[in-house]
């Protein structure tokens, strides 16, 4: 449905136990009740998520927070207030409130408040808490618009709402602010540059394997339907016979002989390489390419996220 016209509605679906996707500035989400455990059973089921993976619970404004947890540390605070509404999540103490599925058993709480109009019309109509993923299948990669949905979800969904193509393009930056020093436990839309202006040194430590404390930090994620491989020096344009490689590069164009080209910013501008990488990762997977060859930007700011998910993207075909 149209954002607009449908907020009610899925607001009414939410409630009922249904399963709404929309739209935020990082990432479309997929979102249930986050009080509700048998709704937030079916988000797994939709998406294959394994039980382990945690769930981001989205509110509708940052004084929706002390209800649930009560007073904040002073670096979660601090933090709340210079980037909420915005692409930054916390992870905090698990109140009671919400169940242990919404955060795979954990005692913490990953918690945000999207900057973007349709979702926080659509939780605060709703008027409960929504835990979200992204809305696509589990690993695979993340929507910034709500064709991609459609077509990696289908009717496992209750209701689309469509708010056009998502701002940022990547999701948000988790900070785990529950001591002094606030650990980054993903990269994301936030630099890190960005934290450090506001608390000082930050740690950073994205998880990699086993029991995830956040979302999103698993070592093979983020990944198309074609094999993804990262090349870090010029790659000859010739293709074995039948072989069509795709190329997804930051400013410059490749030398001509590969079947589809990606370009993320003629500019070289990462924010709007963050913006584009999804959706142009989208469109070589769907390219007919047998591989795509992707080079990282450079590690710095938004970069940094980038090659993050490039990275967890060509673990999966490793």
């Amino acid at each position: 449905m149209p954002a607009g016209s449908g907020i009610a509605e899925a607001a009414g679906v939410l409630r009922a136990g249904g399963l709404v996707a929309f739209p935020t500035e990082t990432v479309y989400g997929l979102g249930a009740n986050a009080l509700d455990a048998r709704a937030v059973a079916r988000v797994f089921e939709a998406k294959a998520r394994p039980r382990f993976d945690p769930l981001i619970t989205h509110l509708a404004a940052a004084a929706d927070l002390t209800d649930l947890v009560g007073r904040l540390p002073a670096a979660a605070q601090a933090l709340a207030e210079r980037f909420w509404p915005g692409p930054l999540t916390l992870i905090l103490p698990r109140p009671a409130a919400i169940p242990a599925i919404v955060t795979s058993g954990l005692d913490t709480m990953a918690v945000r408040v999207p900057d973007h109009p349709v979702a926080q019309a659509l939780i605060a109509e709703a008027g409960v808490p929504v835990a979200a993923p992204s809305a696509n299948r589990f690993g695979q990669l993340s929507p910034t618009r709500a064709e991609h949905v459609v077509a990696g979800l289908g009717a496992a969904v209750d209701l689309v709402l469509d708010g056009g193509p998502a701002r940022c393009g990547i999701e948000s930056t988790i900070v785990d602010a529950r001591g002094d020093r606030p650990v980054v436990r993903r990269l994301g839309a936030l630099p890190v540059e960005a934290l450090v202006e506001v608390v000082g040194l930050v740690e950073v430590d994205p998880g990699n394997s086993g029991q995830p404390t956040a979302p999103g930090t698993l070592a093979a994620h983020y990944a198309p339907g074609t094999p993804l491989r990262l090349v870090t020096a010029p790659v000859p344009a010739r293709q074995p016979d039948g072989v069509r490689r795709g190329y997804l590069a930051l400013r410059d164009r490749p030398a001509d002989g590969y079947a589809a080209v990606e370009v993320l910013s003629a500019r070289g501008d990462l924010t709007e390489a963050a913006a584009r990488l999804f959706e142009a990762l989208h469109r070589l997977d769907a390219a007919g390419v047998t591989e795509i060859l992707a080079e990282p930007v450079p590690d710095t700011g938004l970069g940094r996220a980038i090659n993050d998910r490039l990275r967890r993207a060509a673990a999966t075909w490793q």
